[in-house]
Formats: C-alpha cells, sequence, structure tokens
C-alpha cells in the first residue's frame, strides 16, 4: 500500500459523527492521512454540540461542512482509500460505486443526535460518540496498512468497529 491515504467517513445527516471522525482522523492522522465526511442525506448543518466536543478536545473545526457524499463520487474528487460507516442507515442504504475501490467497513455509533433529554444527557451523548470515535481511529491508525493484505486488512477494521461498540445500559 502507499503511504499517504484518503479516508471519507459516511452517515446519513453529516451532522455529528461523520464529522467529528473527519475532525479527529485530520489532526491525529496527519500528515499519512486526510479525512473527508458526508452524509446520504445531509442536513446542511453540522450540530454545535458536535463542534463544541471538538473544540473541547483542541481539534481544529475550520472548514467543517454538511455536505452528500456525490461530491466524492465525482470526476476529479480525492481518491478514496478508505470508506467508513459511522451510523446503521448508511450502512443500509446502496452506496455510490467509489472509483479505486476503497477498503470500506461499518464502525456503527449510536447517534448523539437522536437523543431527547436534558442538556447534560444530550452532551453525554456527544461525548460518548466522540470518544467512541477516537479510540476506533486511534487502533485505526495503529494498523501496520503497509504489510497486510487487502482481506487482512478487511478483517482488522470489522474488528475495530466490532470490538468497539459500547454495550448496551439499562
Amino acid at each position: 500500500m502507499k503511504g499517504h491515504y484518503n479516508v471519507l467517513f459516511l452517515c446519513t445527516g453529516n451532522s455529528a459523527r461523520s464529522i467529528m471522525a473527519e475532525a479527529i482522523l485530520n489532526f491525529k492522522g496527519r500528515p499519512n492521512f486526510t479525512g473527508y465526511s458526508a452524509g446520504s442525506r445531509p442536513s446542511g448543518t453540522v450540530r454545535p454540540e458536535a463542534l463544541k466536543q471538538l473544540e473541547i478536545a483542541h481539534l481544529p473545526t475550520n472548514g467543517l461542512r454538511s455536505k452528500a457524499w456525490d461530491e466524492f463520487s465525482l470526476p476529479g474528487s480525492a481518491k478514496l482509500d478508505f470508506v467508513f460507516t459511522v451510523c446503521d442507515d448508511a450502512a443500509r442504504e446502496v452506496c455510490p460505486v467509489w472509483p479505486g475501490q476503497p477498503m470500506t467497513a461499518h464502525w456503527g455509533v449510536p447517534d448523539p443526535a437522536a437523543v431527547r433529554g436534558s442538556v447534560e444527557q444530550v452532551e453525554r451523548a456527544f461525548r460518548e460518540a466522540f470518544f467512541i470515535l477516537d479510540r476506533r481511529i486511534s487502533l485505526f491508525l495503529c494498523l501496520p496498512l503497509k504489510s497486510l493484505d487487502s482481506l487482512a486488512l478487511k478483517r482488522e477494521l470489522d474488528s475495530i468497529g466490532q470490538t468497539m461498540t459500547p454495550v448496551p445500559q439499562d
């Protein structure tokens, strides 16, 4: 495999989880990785709670925007090496055909934007989603990508999403 990788994080609304994943990877993965995010039905806005969580973690938020995944299937767009779905809705949808056949995996993360309750409960949901994504991306960045064949890499990418799934609480 090569030395620089483009990674796309997909979600339905591209307003919280995929946005946070993009920012985390762009900070932790530089200079070898560039993160992007998109949605199948983008909301058009980034959730302020997601931006707040990124700011608390001292991650840059400039340039983050909610956008459609079509942008990444157009001629001249970044060649993708990895595509991760971070929500269950996007994982079940028919994705565009990505030029170059990137490696794909599903990393389901509970939707913090769906949480209804007190301000503290909503903040906790965004914080938990951030920490799940941060751990998964950290594990991903530790993989010896150059030495893994594609089948072994696929198994590793899938295991990151499966082993880091939170246990439901009563």
